[in-house]
C-alpha cells in the first residue's frame, strides 16, 4: 500500500523504550511513571462489589451520574467553584483521552496552540493529528517558570489555545497565583481557550497550593481542567480521568468523546463515586508523596547528582553535569544497561531536543526500590 504517515517522526514512546530496556537488562525502572505499591483494598473491594451487583454494561456516555455528582462536590469544596455535574463534568478514559477529545473538539485546521516544553509527549502529536499547529516555548531549569513576555510575543491572530500543566511533568514545578492571574489576563484579552492538565493536583509539596484554573472564575469560563484518578489512587492502569469545563465547552468535548471511546469502565465509576465520598482517601496524598520525595533525596545524598527543585508530581529531576559529557539519551541508556537503573532523558520532552544534562526519576516506589536506586546513584 502507498500511504503517507501523519506522524512520520513518531515512534515508540520513550516510556515504552526505557521500560523495555530496563526489563531486558534487569534494571530498576524509575523511568515510567507508575507506582509499585498496592492500590487500596477498599477501592478494589468496591469494584468487585459493583461487578457482582451487575454494573457491567455501558455507562452513560458522559459518565455515571453518581460519580459526576461527587466530582462536582469535590470541585466546589476544593476550588470554591460551583459545578453542574450534568453539564460540566465528563468522565474520560484517562487524562490522555480527555486531552485528545478536547483538542479534537475545539481545534480547527491551522489553529495555533501554545505549549511549554518540556511537555508531556502526547500534546504535540494530538494537536497535529487534529490539524492544529503546535507553538513550542521552552521552560528553562532550574525553576521551569513561564516567561509571560515570550508568551505575549508568540500570540498571533491564529492562536486559539494555550496548554498548561501544573504540577508539571517532568520538572515538578508548580504555577503560582501570579502566574494564573497573568494567564487569565492574557487569555481574556486574546480570547484564548486554556487546556489545563492538572492530573497531579493532589501531589503537591512544601506548603504549596495547587492553583487550578477552576479557582479563577473568568479564566474557568474559557478553560478545560483535566484530572486523573489513576494518579490520585495509584492505579494508572485503570485509565479513568475527567474534564471540568463550562457547559458550552463540555458540549463540544462530549461530541468528540462519544466517538473516541463512548463510555468508560462502569464498575470502576460506581466504585470511585463511593470512594470519593470520603475525603480521607485523597486529602493526604501530598504528604504521602512528599515523604517519598524526601526519602529518595536522602538516599542520593552524597552522590554527584544534583537535584533540582520539585514541588509537585512524583518525578525528581537530577543533573549529571560535571559527571559525564554524554547526551541525556546516551546517559540514560548507559545507566540502564551498565548500572541497572533506568531514568528518562528530559530532552525527549523538548521539541528541539534541548540537552541540559538532566534525567527524570520516578519516586512513586517502595522504600526498598528507592534505597537500591540511591546506592547505584552514589556509585556513579
Amino acid at each position: 500500500m502507498n500511504f503517507s504517515s501523519r506522524l512520520p517522526e513518531v515512534g515508540t514512546s520513550i516510556f515504552s523504550v526505557m521500560s523495555k530496556m530496563a526489563q531486558e537488562h534487569q534494571a530498576i525502572n524509575l523511568a515510567q511513571g507508575f507506582p509499585d505499591f498496592p492500590v487500596s483494598e477498599k477501592l478494589i473491594d468496591l469494584i468487585y462489589q459493583n461487578m457482582k451487583a451487575g454494573h457491567n454494561q455501558y455507562a452513560p456516555m458522559p459518565g455515571v451520574p453518581a460519580l459526576r455528582k461527587i466530582i462536582a462536590q469535590v470541585v466546589e469544596q476544593t476550588y470554591n467553584r460551583a459545578t453542574d455535574f450534568e453539564n460540566e463534568v465528563t468522565i474520560a478514559a484517562g487524562g490522555t483521552e480527555a486531552i485528545f477529545s478536547t483538542i479534537a473538539a475545539l481545534i480547527d485546521f491551522g489553529d495555533e496552540v501554545i505549549l511549554f516544553d518540556p511537555a508531556y509527549d502526547c500534546y504535540d502529536p494530538v494537536i497535529r493529528l487534529n490539524g492544529g499547529v503546535p507553538i513550542h516555548l521552552n521552560l528553562k531549569p532550574p525553576h521551569f517558570s513561564i516567561d509571560w513576555q515570550e508568551v505575549k510575543a508568540s500570540i498571533t491572530p491564529r492562536t486559539k489555545m494555550m496548554m498548561i500543566n501544573t504540577p508539571h511533568n517532568p520538572s515538578g514545578a508548580v504555577m503560582s497565583e501570579a502566574d494564573m492571574l497573568m494567564l487569565q489576563q492574557i487569555a481574556i484579552e486574546h480570547e484564548l481557550i486554556v487546556l489545563s492538565d492538572e492530573v497531579y493536583e493532589r501531589i503537591i509539596f512544601d506548603e504549596k497550593v495547587h492553583q487550578s484554573i477552576l479557582k479563577y472564575p473568568a479564566l474557568a469560563q474559557q478553560s478545560i481542567a483535566v484530572f486523573s484518578f489513576g494518579k490520585t489512587f495509584h492505579a494508572t492502569g485503570w485509565k479513568v480521568g475527567y474534564t471540568v469545563a463550562s457547559e458550552a465547552i463540555t458540549r463540544e468535548i462530549r461530541k468528540a468523546h462519544q466517538f473516541v471511546t463512548f463510555s468508560v469502565n462502569t464498575p470502576l465509576q460506581f466504585a470511585l463515586a463511593e470512594y470519593l465520598s470520603d475525603s480521607e482517601n485523597y486529602l493526604h496524598l501530598g504528604k504521602f508523596y512528599q515523604q517519598k520525595r524526601d526519602f529518595f533525596l536522602a538516599q542520593i545524598k552524597g552522590s554527584s547528582f544534583q537535584p533540582l527543585p520539585c514541588f509537585g508530581s512524583y518525578f525528581q529531576l537530577l543533573s549529571y553535569e560535571g559527571i559525564s559529557c554524554k547526551s541525556e539519551m546516551e546517559m540514560a541508556t548507559w545507566m540502564t544497561q551498565e548500572k541497572k537503573l533506568a531514568p528518562i532523558p528530559v530532552s525527549v520532552f523538548y521539541k528541539d531536543s534541548s540537552d541540559q544534562k538532566l534525567l527524570r526519576f520516578c519516586f512513586a516506589k517502595g522504600e526498598e526500590t528507592l534505597t537500591k536506586a540511591g546506592e547505584i546513584l552514589k556509585m556513579i
